[in-house]
């Protein structure tokens, strides 16, 4: 590798990263297109200048990747519910411009994450750009080889899709990431203890509860849509295979997740799991995920 490129690369590697794993949600992926990118650099990049700095011609490369995966992604279909790879807070934190719409960590977690797979990916590369990074319309057109107007009209329209995800934004103060783990925890104590009633009471009537299993491990492949449904979901799952050998609070995504392992019971039973949840405005469970899917786990 050169000197130009191995200084491009510990100057831009980190924030390519976190450029790839907002676009495809997969840490995975991100790793892999990181790679690609400057391996496409080693065989084919032009020349660097004052003028013509590599910076942007890697975040070009990289983006298009990214395109690339979402769309094969889509095309080939997933087995059961996506979520994103759980990855630790540390990994994800990139010097952003605080004019940003979304501060970094808000622009990982898993609801701002599953929000941005209604967009194409175009609009999901428009907004990753302008709102995450705070690129200018005529920097991100340049990055997608788009007029600025197309650029501003995919922006628009990503915009629109999101105003749903946006009203129910929280800030990601201290209190509100501690308001996560207490309910998360409330609510697997009382499920524990045979406390339904409780366990009721922290899931919003509308709960949603997601599981990933990636193909791999046993996982419900539908969504279960209903907080007396969800409810008993878990039941159910912890009356199966019985409470966690080892559970570790995690911090990942921006939030406070449960990181357990599991007790053996049937080959398709998952060994690992890590577990969160988004709430909404009153502070009660809108949504309970949990990761078992093995190629997800690395970076949790």
């Amino acid at each position: 590798m050169s000197d130009a490129l191995a200084l491009a690369h510990q100057t831009h590697a980190r924030a390519l990263w976190a450029l790839c794993y907002r676009m495809t949600g997969c840490a995975a992926d991100a790793d892999e297109v990181l790679q690609d990118t400057f391996v496409r650099a080693l065989e084919s990049r032009p020349p660097a200048s004052a003028e013509q700095p590599l910076g942007p011609w890697l975040f070009k490369v990289a983006t298009r990747l990214c395109i690339d995966r979402l769309r094969a992604r889509r095309a080939h279909g997933y087995v059961g519910p996506w979520l994103p790879s759980p990855v630790e807070d540390e990994a994800l934190v990139v010097p952003t411009p605080p004019a940003a719409r979304y501060d970094v960590l808000e622009s990982a977690t898993v609801a701002f994450l599953l929000a941005l797979e209604v967009l194409s990916p175009e609009q999901r590369a428009v907004v990753v750009l302008c709102d995450v990074f705070d690129w200018t319309a005529e920097e991100a057109a340049a990055c997608l080889e788009l007029s600025a107007a197309n650029v501003r009209q995919l922006h628009h329209r990503a915009r629109g899709l999101l105003a749903e995800a946006d009203a129910q934004r929280h800030p990601l103060d201290p209190a509100w990431r501690l308001r996560h783990r207490e309910v998360l925890e409330q609510f697997f104590a009382a499920l524990a203890t045979g406390d339904a009633q409780t366990a009721r009471s922290l899931l919003a009537d509308d709960a949603k509860a997601l599981s990933d299993g990636g193909g791999v491990y046993s996982a419900a492949r539908v969504p279960v849509v209903g907080a007396d449904r969800v409810q008993t979901l878990y039941t159910r799952l912890l009356q199966l295979r019985g409470m966690p050998t080892q559970m570790t609070w995690v911090q990942v995504n921006g939030r406070w997740a449960l990181d357990a392992e599991h007790p053996p019971h049937q080959p398709k039973d998952a060994p690992r799991s890590v577990t969160g949840v988004v709430l909404n405005a009153q502070g009660r469970i809108a949504l309970i995920y949990s990761v078992v899917a093995p190629g997800k786990l690395a970076r949790a």
